[in-house]
Order: structure tokens, then C-alpha cells, then sequence
């Protein structure tokens, strides 16, 4: 069953939820109203305790998102632009449960910072990733220089980032960016297909493996160390940790009910 907004699809598939950008004619880009509407769903489905992992993807064969609006974009002023567009951006950046991205085509400025965004990246051979922000006179803004750099480092990410150049599957797969190239029009299927066992997965654990992992590239060694003892000692007060151990010890499926 799907849920048809403005500019995004909602669907449900037992502990999985699909969302797509849904904006095919124009590549998919993003403008600010799609962003917006897009950490709305995301923060819903976040809250949803029925989902356990979300599969982001775009319309189409053609491009996950191709970019930012650049016709919305020309005419803003550096006020509009420091204040305005990123709200969304954040929210986006603070959900909690598991993303995997599903990437046709192309995935280039905002949408391959949008890519980013996700935990996970499943890609067609023949998509195409890139920053082109320099060839329009500016830089990326929603966290490309952040994400390339912690990812790929240093030259890499200025290499990106400076030359505008697009970039294969391949390549991003060979630097660490994107987990799995597959044939062209199997993206989706493929994450999906890992969403669905990742749902199996004990759900609480999920969101603190996540806190975790994100932490480590925000914090010193020393400090991620400790967060991530705490978040392993608050497991044990959960009752999917009696379940999972228990049925390790009896030798059966563990069936987690996320409590």
C-alpha cells in the first residue's frame, strides 16, 4: 500500500519502509519544499515502533536525486541560505533508525550528500556520484565536505570536491562510500532485500549500534569507548537481550519484540 504526497512515496512492507523521492521529470532534485516534506516522513516512520529499517531511493531509472533546485536556489540571498534550507537537513541527519540508500543513476550535489545521509549504500554500475557544486560557483553545503572527508580522506574529498567531476559505482565502492554495486535496476531490490534482514535484527540494539558508530566520528577514541560500554550495558535491561541470548543457548531463532 503506498502513500502518495507531494513529493514523496511512503510504502510499507512488513518491518520495512520504502520511501522515494518522487519527482522523476525533474531528476529529482531537491528543493527545499522536498526536504522538507522528506524529514517529516523520515522523522514519522523514525517513530513508528512497526519500522525497523528504511529504504531511501528515487523514482525512476535515471537519478536517485540529481541535485539541488538550481532554478529555486539562484535567486536566494546568503540570509535565505544560512537560515532557511538546512532546518530539514538536520532533521534528517538525527533519525535514529537504519537507512539504506538505493542508488540509480545519478546521485550528484545534494543528492549524493543526501546519500550520505543514509548507514548504507547500495548502488547500480551505473550510477554516478558526484559534487558539482564548484562548476556553479559555490561548494557543497549540506555536508559534503564533511562526509567525503571523514570517509575518504583528505585527497579524495578534495578531489571531489574541487574538480566537480562525476564519478562510477565502482569507484565510490573501491574508496568506501557505497557498500555494494549491483546490476543496473536491481538497487532496490538489493536494499530492500538487506533492510528486510536487518529487521530481523534485535531493533533497540539497531538505534544504539547506530548512536555508536556515529558517535566514533564525532568523539575521541577515549570517549567513544565509554559511550559505547553505556550503551552496552543499557542492552541488558532489555528484554530482546534475554530473548537473543536464550535462544543462542537453546538453539533456535530468536524472535525480538524490541522492548
Amino acid at each position: 500500500m503506498a502513500e502518495e504526497t507531494t513529493y514523496i512515496l511512503v510504502e510499507r512492507a512488513d518491518a520495512v519502509a520504502t520511501v522515494t523521492i518522487n519527482r522523476p521529470d525533474k531528476l529529482n532534485a531537491l528543493n527545499w519544499a522536498l526536504i522538507n516534506e522528506l524529514a517529516g516522513k523520515l522523522e514519522a516512520l523514525d517513530r513508528d515502533d512497526a519500522i525497523h529499517c528504511i529504504v531511501l531511493t528515487g523514482a525512476g531509472d535515471r537519478a536517485f536525486a540529481a541535485g539541488a533546485d538550481i532554478a529555486e536556489m539562484s535567486g536566494a540571498s546568503a540570509a535565505q541560505m544560512a537560515l532557511g534550507p538546512f532546518e530539514g537537513w538536520d532533521h534528517i541527519r538525527r533519525v535514529r533508525k537504519p537507512i539504506i540508500a538505493a542508488v540509480e543513476g545519478y546521485a550528484l550535489g545534494g543528492g549524493n550528500e543526501l546519500a550520505m545521509h543514509a548507514d548504507i549504500i547500495i548502488a547500480s554500475e551505473k550510477a554516478r556520484f558526484g559534487q558539482p557544486e564548484i562548476l556553479l560557483g559555490i561548494m557543497a553545503g549540506a555536508g559534503g565536505t564533511q562526509r567525503l572527508s571523514r570517509t575518504l580522506g583528505k585527497f579524495r574529498a578534495m578531489e571531489i570536491l574541487l574538480t566537480g567531476d562525476q564519478f562510477t559505482a565502482q569507484q565510490m565502492e573501491d574508496w568506501g562510500v557505497v557498500n555494494h554495486v549491483v546490476p543496473a535496476g536491481q538497487a532496490l531490490a538489493e536494499a530492500q532485500k538487506l533492510a528486510a534482514k536487518i529487521a530481523t535484527r534485535a531493533p533497540i540494539a539497531a538505534l544504539l549500534t547506530k548512536e555508536a558508530v556515529l558517535a566514533a566520528f564525532e568523539t575521541p577514541l577515549e570517549a567513544g569507548l565509554l559511550h559505547e560500554k553505556r550503551l552496552f550495558a543499557m542492552l541488558f535491561s532489555t528484554d530482546d537481550q534475554k530473548e537473543g541470548m536464550a535462544a543462542f543457548i537453546e538453539k533456535r531463532q530468536a524472535h525480538f519484540t524490541g522492548k
